[in-house]
């Protein structure tokens, strides 16, 4: 008994420890994703173009378009993928709900900006539990002179659980039942919202009533990397308030822009319940029978 009093603890001491799992951050900095990159738990999606990702990438990232998140659906752009097909795409790219996936774009235009939100809502709204976005995305790796790879990156066949949540998806149902209760946040510019100018692809002008203007333009720095958190804070308490568990859903014409909104709302400041209007104005400005306000702030 004396023997295994003394041992034990040594026998304890030698046993094999788990590796602590990743504790990704929703915004991923350059200097994070270089020193936790090579992680083989880690997920790597870059969803620029094929030929901008031969010609150099973020090293052990692998190249899944954009288009394979938002496709067109019913006539609309930016629309998740069928069920099927987006369980396939997960499956294909070594993600499962537990893979923790940072999200890699390019910071060039506007769309570009937001593309990586975008991807983490669809991301996130089928369940998988950790998702980031490279802050500055492509751009800011390469202007900080971090290491590039021209190799491909692949990924094993994903065999974990995939369960499509939906959580974060919001309908035009959604939308007519959330009118005058909770917060509808238009995320076009000021001008659009007002009902001066429109893509020609939106049937009408204006908003939909109550809602109200926090353009996802104000989300980024001139040189497309986040603005700071205390920053986004104020905007955010400033239009929607500072009750985190207000019903809040993002909208904007196809389902992109409005995806930075959600994204900070939800994944950096905590918003407890914050939706994506999918279709956006593209579906709602269709149908004659939904309400548009134009010439009004409300």
């Amino acid at each position: 008994m004396k023997f295994w009093k003394r041992i034990l603890p040594i026998l304890i001491l030698a046993l094999p420890v788990a590796a602590p799992a990743l504790d990704l951050p929703t915004i991923v900095s350059a200097d994070w994703l270089q020193k936790n990159g090579s992680d083989s738990s880690l997920r790597i999606v870059d969803i620029r173009k094929p030929e901008e990702y031969k010609a150099g990438h973020v090293p052990n990232a692998i190249n899944v378009f954009y288009g394979s998140w938002a496709v067109t659906r019913n006539n609309l752009k930016n629309q998740l993928p069928e069920n099927e097909d987006l369980v396939d795409l997960m499956k294909s790219s070594g993600i499962d709900m537990a893979t923790p996936v940072v999200v890699v774009g390019k910071v060039d235009k506007m769309s570009d900006k937001v593309n990586s939100a975008r991807v983490a809502w669809t991301l996130r709204n089928a369940g998988v539990t950790q998702v980031g976005i490279l802050d500055g995305g492509f751009n800011k790796w390469s202007a900080d002179k971090k290491p590039l790879s021209m190799k491909a990156g692949m990924a094993k066949e994903a065999k974990g659980k995939i369960s499509l949540k939906g959580q974060f998806f919001a309908s035009k149902a959604d939308m007519t039942a959330t009118l005058g209760k909770g917060i509808i946040v238009d995320t076009r510019t000021p001008e659009v919202f007002f009902g001066l100018s429109k893509h020609s692809f939106i049937a009408r002008l204006g908003h939909p009533p109550h809602s109200v203007v926090l353009p996802s333009a104000w989300i980024f720095t001139k040189e497309g990397a986040f603005k700071t958190k205390e920053e986004l804070s104020a905007y955010a308490a400033g239009v929607v308030g500072k009750d985190k568990t207000t019903e809040i859903i993002t909208y904007c014409d196809t389902g992109r822009l409005a995806s930075g909104w959600w994204f900070v709302l939800s994944e950096v400041l905590g918003y407890q319940n914050v939706k994506m209007y999918d279709g956006s104005m593209q579906e709602w400005a269709a149908d004659a029978s939904a309400p548009l306000v134009k010439y009004s702030w409300k």
